[in-house]
Formats: structure tokens, sequence, C-alpha cells
């Protein structure tokens, strides 16, 4: 692939109410929007292929900075090539900052540490203006990780798209320690940039790297908006809205967004972190006016035995996800598909349903905790969300035409 070196841009080509659709032209090639990416955690898309990835056709692929910093180390990558070639995955990848996982793993492991004698007793992070220092959950290891660094990690994976650092905090946070963060990440944001503009916003491997800025605040709309009027007067390529908030609470998250929509340029991306757990968030999200997501529950429930199941029905508004089941959701453990030989759903165009594996397979492989079962089961649930959005900027796209 013949990448190119010096560019990104995001064309908005067609809008309905606030939804939009749009491409994102990356190093890697174009990325549609809205669009559900793929979370590669640790540089893999749990128990699938970098080829059945692609044949999924997710717009951007995720990796964690965190994860992949601590083990095989940002500089090895950089060294094997830079994280596409690593992966042997030549689209579009985009890598976050670290700042959850720093802030989130801890007391995880404080948690592990008492189930486990042989798990080391892990401190607390401790937050200063000049970053955090955490402690590996892998060994223990004391680790120093500055806005400035964050940075330069991603610089060496290579991702087309990049994440500033930033602070997360819990939803019940009082409104003086959210100013607090504030301030702190606005400045983290700066230091980001001086780092990112030190490598004229180029990757170690040579391509144009797009440098997305998160918007915090927690539940206060009026910390939410300066926050949003912070990030937008920096020079970001586009902007992600983080926190406790969204994606885990549809609600909230949809309130986050109409309460900066105004303040932010039109013209960059909306990336709701974390979001995606039911298709019906997708279809909120999109409705509300975001652009990008992701979140780690198609294939984390695939795992648990819950496979999705279900269609976009635009003929009401605002739309919906129509299935015979809870939340779209099919639980393939259940005695009543023991012996049912249709796939997992008729009309679906994964490789799975695709090539006629039946539920009743599926219901064997999970029970006996075959590792097939695992692959089968991701590649329907992700490629399920997949779908659903490229059935979104579809209807978008033709909404456009009739309104215009």
């Amino acid at each position: 692939m013949k990448l190119s070196m010096n560019h990104f841009s995001f064309t908005i080509q067609g809008q309905y109410q606030q939804s939009r659709a749009g491409v994102i032209q990356t190093a890697h090639g174009p990325a549609l929007t809205p669009m559900f990416m793929a979370v590669g955690t640790r540089a893999t898309v749990k128990a699938l292929r970098s080829e059945d990835i692609k044949e999924i056709n997710p717009q951007v692929l995720l990796a964690n900075t965190y994860h992949l910093f601590l083990r095989p180390g940002h500089q090895r990558i950089a060294a094997l090539g830079g994280l596409h070639q690593f992966m042997n995955y030549d689209r579009p990848m985009l890598t976050d900052s670290g700042g959850f996982q720093v802030f989130s793993l801890g007391a995880q492991l404080k948690q592990t540490a008492k189930r486990n004698s042989n798990q080391p007793q892990l401190k607390p992070a401790k937050i200063s203006d000049e970053g955090v220092k955490f402690y590996s959950h892998l060994d223990g290891e004391e680790i120093f990780l500055s806005p400035a660094k964050s940075i330069e990690i991603q610089q060496y994976l290579g991702a087309d798209i990049i994440m500033s650092f930033d602070e997360c905090l819990p939803d019940s946070s009082n409104e003086q320690d959210i100013e607090v963060s504030l301030l702190r990440t606005y400045n983290w944001a700066k230091k980001g940039i001086e780092q990112w503009e030190s490598r004229r916003r180029l990757s170690e491997q040579g391509h144009y790297q797009a440098l997305f800025g998160i918007i915090q605040g927690g539940k206060y709309r009026k910390w939410r908006q300066i926050a949003a009027k912070q990030m937008s007067s920096l020079p970001f390529d586009g902007l992600a809205f983080g926190g406790e908030t969204v994606g885990y609470n549809m609600e909230d998250s949809k309130q986050v967004l109409s309460w900066t929509q105004s303040l932010i340029p039109p013209h960059l991306p909306r990336y709701a972190m974390g979001l995606g757990r039911d298709p019906q968030n997708i279809i909120d999200a999109v409705w509300a006016g975001f652009d990008m997501f992701d979140c780690v529950a198609p294939t984390r429930l695939a795992r648990n035995g819950t496979l999705y199941s279900g269609n976009l029905d635009t003929s009401v508004e605002p739309w919906i996800w129509q299935s015979d089941y809870q939340k779209g959701r099919l639980q393939i453990g259940n005695a009543e598909f023991a012996n049912d030989t249709r796939p997992i759903q008729v009309d679906c165009d994964c490789f799975t349903c695709r090539q006629g594996y039946t539920r009743a397979y599926l219901h064997y492989l999970y029970k006996a905790k075959e590792l097939t079962y695992y692959l089968l089961a991701s590649i329907h649930n992700v490629r399920t969300f997949v779908r659903l959005t490229e059935q979104l900027r579809s209807a978008i796209l033709e909404r456009n035409r009739k309104t215009t």
C-alpha cells in the first residue's frame, strides 16, 4: 500500500437530523463514518486473525497504548516495522492514550491480590501536574507516564489516529475535583501537542498521525462545556468524549453531546469512547450526532455465550433495533438451541452465518468450551456491529438525498 505521508481530513457527505455520514482520510486509506471500531487491545482482537478482521471490515482497528507499552514494548514494535506490520494489518488504526487503564486497573488489581497471594499488592496511581505514577499489572513495577511520553509511545506504535493523555474521573466526583482535573487535562493536552509537533505530526514510520483531544467533565453541563471550549481551541484533528458517563449511560451520553455540540467545530469527527454494548446504543449515539465508537462488549459477550440478533428499523423515528430477544441478545447456552439448525441470524452476512454454522453446533461448542466457538461467535458479534454502522450510513445518505 502506498501511504499518504502528510494527510488527514474528515468530510461530511450527508446528514439527517443530527446524524452524520462522512469519510476520514488517513495514511492507510479512507474510513467511512459512522463507524464501529473493532477493539484489538493487545494488538489482537481476541480469538480473531487479521484476515478475519479484514473480512469483518471495521473501518478502524483500535489498540491499547498501556498494554502494548508494557508488553512487548513500543520500541520493539517500532523496530519490527510499527503496529501495522507487526499485526500484518494494512488498514487504518487508532491507539488510545493509556490514561483510562492507568486510572482504572489499580482498584481491579487490589481486588485480585486479595484472592491471589502471588499477585503483588499494588498502590493506587499517583497523579501530579507532570503525569501519573502507577504500577504495572504484570509485575508491580513502578512506572511514570507523562502526557508527552504517552504521545511518544503512540508515535512509535504508528497508528493513524492517536489520543491525547487525559485524566479520567468517576461520575461521583465533585465539582471542585472536576475543575482541577480539567485544568490538568488541558495542560496535559498542550504538552502532548508539543511532543506531536516535535516530530512534525509524523509517526516513527514516517506517516501522518492525527491527534484527537478528549472532552471530560463528568455529569456537569458547565464543566463539559468548558472542556469542549478548551479542547476546541487546540489544533486537534478530532474530538472524543470520555469519562464514566459516556458509553455506560446512554441518556447521559446523548446529553453530553447536546450540551457541547454548538461549541465544537462541526468539521471534526466526534468519537464516543467505550460506547457500544448493545446495538441500540450505537443507533442512539448516531442519531445524537456521534461518528465513531468502540467497545469490548461484542467479543467479551461472545466469549460468555451472548450472540447478537436483530435488524435496524428505520421505519420509525428515532430509529430502533428490532429483535426477538431482549436487548437483541441470544443466549446460545440455553437448552432451546441444542437442536436448532438455523444460523445465528438468517440474513446475517458474517462468515459464521454465511457458511451455515448452526445454533445447535455453536451451543455444543460453547458448552464443551471448544476454542472454535470463540472464533465463530466473535466473528458474528463484531460483524453485527460493523454491519449496523454500514446500514446507518446508508440510511443517513438516503434520507439526505431525499431532503436536499
